[in-house]
């Protein structure tokens, strides 16, 4: 293996934090390839807890050398103070690169995130209005500023000028937001922030991924958020602003998807999401509330709770059908431990009829009701098993469904949030 891909299959929050982690200890780069400071991926060292937002999970390995690609938008104040945070704890982060392509969000990229939230017309996707969307707005509308022209004053500030310019109007006289961006003030913020990042500026990370990749080093790519948060073929509207799937690495890295070894699909036992949305799964109160409880499920950048449900196989498809997934991490299979019976939806019904296709215009999916099969739970804990064949035979009936669903073989699962709980198959 020299190239492996780490997707999420649901919406987001399956684990794979502790996943790159956990093999990131046997790579030689990880690369981050999308999303912004709007996802954390959590990782349990001993008794200390550490979410990153932005830097690649493998930054715990010195020897691994962590880049943060260029289809990644970055708030270089919450990258800073991540690094801070990691250096106080013992991890010197001398490891990291950062691509000269990555977009910068400014101040104006989480006005204009919020004021479109607040605005009832536009409906309310549930963002976390770090600015995340907005600055992927500015890149494809080529109005955007890359990390790489923090270090060219003039360009900067001629730059900042013009979508000042254009987003003090929009802000004031659409969404009637009374706001104050000053050039000068965002110029000398920015320029400070270029002088601390300098170090870690690559020019052409993408040239850093391709010498890797030449010389049979091993790469794993590593995305935020979930398939079903996909800007393309997930829930529309109700996504993230670019494309958490294994495609996407490609793009977000910078390189040629014949190099491409492994694909692996992180999937959560149960399911949850956040913010708005249909989730033809959910469970509401009961089940629902326990499963939260049991498996912290808290967002890890807002402290947002999440909605959690039963296992959905129409999903489950979906994620394998656009990832093209070659084998599963299962995580949080522990958090199920307590329940004497579990559903997994295996298909939906729509007007009648009985569908397996998931339907990614909203309109439809909301008149789609879950099919359900039950199984017995296993009511033991499992979070002291290291070997599969220790597992209570019926979680190892649960697994099989999984596998069976997702049509690919399990290669992990996840017993326990420490990053030791981890069966290997």
């Amino acid at each position: 293996m020299s190239v492996m891909i780490v997707v999420g299959t649901q919406w987001g929050d399956e684990g794979k934090g502790k996943i790159t982690d956990l093999l990131a200890r046997d790579m030689d780069m990880v690369v981050r390839f999308q999303g912004g400071n709007n996802a954390g991926h959590t990782v349990v060292i001993k008794d200390e807890t550490f979410k990153l937002h932005l830097i690649p999970s493998g930054i715990f390995y010195n020897n691994v050398l962590c880049v943060i690609g260029n289809g990644v938008v970055i708030d270089p104040a919450v990258l800073l103070q991540e690094i801070e945070t990691l250096k106080s704890k013992g991890h010197p982060v001398n490891n990291l690169r950062i691509s000269s392509q990555a977009h910068v969000i400014f101040p104006y990229h989480k006005d204009l995130d919020k004021a479109q939230e607040k605005k009832k017309e536009a409906g309310r996707i549930g963002t976390t209005c770090r600015g995340i969307g907005p600055c992927y707005v500015d890149k494809y509308n080529r109005r955007g500023i890359r990390i790489g022209e923090l270090f060219d004053q003039e360009t900067l500030k001629s730059k900042l000028e013009w979508n000042l310019e254009e987003k003090t109007f929009l802000l004031e006289k659409f969404y009637g937001m009374k706001v104050k961006l000053d050039v000068d003030a965002i110029l000398n913020e920015y320029l400070g922030y270029a002088h601390a990042l300098k170090k870690f500026v690559v020019e052409e990370s993408s040239s850093l991924v391709y010498e890797a990749i030449k010389k049979n080093k091993k790469l794993l790519l590593e995305g935020a958020q979930g398939t079903m948060l996909d800007v393309d073929h997930g829930t529309y509207p109700y996504v993230t602003s670019s494309n958490p799937v294994s495609s996407g690495a490609c793009v977000g890295a910078g390189f040629s998807p014949k190099a491409v070894d492994e694909i692996l699909g992180v999937v959560k036992a149960y399911v949850t999401r956040v913010g708005g949305g249909p989730f033809p799964t959910e469970i509401e109160g009961g089940v629902g509330e326990k499963l939260r409880e049991w498996g912290g499920e808290y967002g890890a950048t807002t402290g947002r709770p999440r909605r959690c449900g039963w296992f959905d196989g129409v999903v489950m498809k979906h994620a394998t059908k656009i990832n093209g997934l070659t084998s599963l991490a299962i995580t949080k299979l522990d958090v199920l431990d307590n329940l004497d019976k579990i559903k997994i939806c295996v298909a939906y019904e729509y007007n009648g009829k009985q569908i397996t296709d998931f339907p990614t215009d909203i309109r439809r999916l909301a008149k789609c009701k879950p099919i359900y099969e039950e199984m017995p739970g296993w009511q033991e804990p499992i979070n002291k098993v290291k070997d599969y064949k220790d597992l209570p035979q019926n979680a190892k009936k649960y697994l099989d469904k999984l596998a069976e669903l997702a049509e690919a073989r399990i290669s992990l699962i996840s017993v326990g949030a420490e990053r030791g709980q981890i069966i290997r198959i």
